[in-house]
């Protein structure tokens, strides 16, 4: 009898941490469901539908399609992913579990949405949701870190790293390392754990994302040259990623390629609109202003049909109308963008509407903070440059426009110009 009753005794205790809403359950990833491939992204959402038209209350599945929605909106660049993936979570967070809590994997999935909206203040709320039912779960660390570096809140983010980085050291926290330390002005880091990153064993749309990542590191670091073989590494893997096909657009540019240069940003932004301002800003600075403004055109289009459906993206309309339209309605955007998070990007982005406003004194304060607090960036510099030298500060104008180009002598077709003729003309 006493065989017998420790065997009972060992199931109700694996019943009780494996079942569904089991602690472990609530805590562990599930197995995927039947037929996921994390690459095959198209095969894998007609798998989960499928199953789903079989079993319309599998928790599980639906949060698994919501993860793959936004994956294919992060690859495609195609928010109207969103939705789907929204309604996806929605579902799963609504289907009964044995314990009466949400599905953690759909909460933690709410989050990832909620940052790629831009709700960052939204993005904590439900990964400290799924911290409290799940604290051992570490894709929900990764949603705190992108949060709270989108508000400015660099400490909190560097904690959530630090939990994520020690639970789980894979691609996700490794490519978020490299953020921080590039943030830090440490390419030199950021490049190796990169690296590392990218000998992980995975898939090969993450090993794209992972050689794009240390493609634009090369790119804002001033190398073309290395930027475009991580693009070109990344496109062979995962020829439909878009990110890279810009990037090696970019790349081909700064070193005289303009053909190519022209044909891959032809089809970036034939497979998703996000690139058609840069493109655009090329196109005027070889002197087609008609191309270009068809490029705004469209850029302009795809924002007011945004608008439409709630989703104002402040910073790119903001940037937008501060170097190509009313500076005034540019400062409008970017405030409204500066009351719902603090970074770095944002900060500059406001110093230059103010600065295009001809506000300079109020402008040098958000450039001399973005510069700061935003690493090696040559963008940042250039900016903070010109607004010293509206301010009459020659010395300092120097100094800044001269880092900039130091720091990426082609961060902008336009942008570089400017900086060399004003150093032309400075005594």
């Amino acid at each position: 009898m006493l065989p017998l009753l420790g065997c009972v005794l060992l199931g109700c205790v694996l019943l009780t941490l494996y079942a569904p809403g089991g602690f472990l359950r609530r805590n562990e990833p599930p197995p995927a469901p039947a037929g996921w491939s994390p690459y095959d992204l198209a095969g894998s959402i007609e798998a989960a539908q499928t199953r789903l038209r079989r079993q319309p209350d599998d928790a599980a599945v639906w949060a698994s399609l919501g993860g793959m929605y936004l994956e294919q909106a992060r690859r495609t660049t195609d928010t109207t992913y969103y939705g789907k993936a929204q309604g996806a979570f929605e579902r799963s967070l609504r289907q009964p579990t044995v314990d009466g809590k949400p599905y953690i994997d759909a909460v933690i999935g709410m989050g990832a949405l909620a940052n790629a909206r831009h709700d960052f203040a939204g993005a904590v709320r439900w990964a400290e949701q799924a911290r409290k039912e799940a604290p051992f779960r570490w894709a929900l660390y990764g949603v705190l870190t992108d949060a709270h570096l989108e508000l400015g809140q660099y400490e909190q983010a560097e904690t959530a790293l630090r939990r994520m980085l020690d639970g789980r050291p894979d691609l996700a926290s490794f490519t978020r390392a490299a953020r921080l330390e590039h943030l830090r002005g440490r390419p030199g880091p950021a490049r190796e754990v990169l690296r590392r990153a990218c000998a992980i064993p995975g898939d090969a749309a993450e090993y794209a994302f992972c050689q794009w990542q240390l493609g634009e590191l090369s790119w804002n670091n001033g190398d073309p040259r290395t930027a475009l073989t991580a693009y070109a590494q990344a496109l062979a893997a995962d020829p439909e990623h878009v990110a890279s096909r810009a990037g090696k657009a970019r790349a081909e540019a700064a070193l005289g390629h303009t053909d190519q240069a022209l044909r891959d940003y032809a089809t970036a932004v034939a497979r998703s609109p996000s690139f058609v301002v840069e493109y655009g800003e090329l196109l005027e600075h070889l002197g087609n202003g008609d191309g270009a403004r068809r490029q705004y055109a469209v850029f302009t289009a795809q924002h007011k049909l945004l608008a439409a459906n709630g989703a104002v993206d402040n910073l790119a309309i903001g940037m937008f109308e501060a170097n190509h339209g009313d500076a005034d309605a540019a400062v409008r955007h970017l405030r409204a963008e500066w009351r719902r998070r603090r970074s770095v990007e944002v900060a500059d982005a406001l110093g230059w509407a103010l600065h295009q406003a001809e506000r300079h004194a109020e402008a040098a304060t958000y450039a001399a903070r973005a510069d700061a607090l935003g690493g090696r960036n040559a963008l940042f510099a250039y900016h903070r440059g010109e607004i010293e030298h509206a301010l009459g500060h020659t010395a300092a104008a120097r100094d800044h426009l001269r880092r900039a180009l130091s720091i990426n002598p082609h961060f902008s077709p336009a942008g570089a110009t400017r900086a060399r003729a004003l150093l032309a003309e400075m005594p």
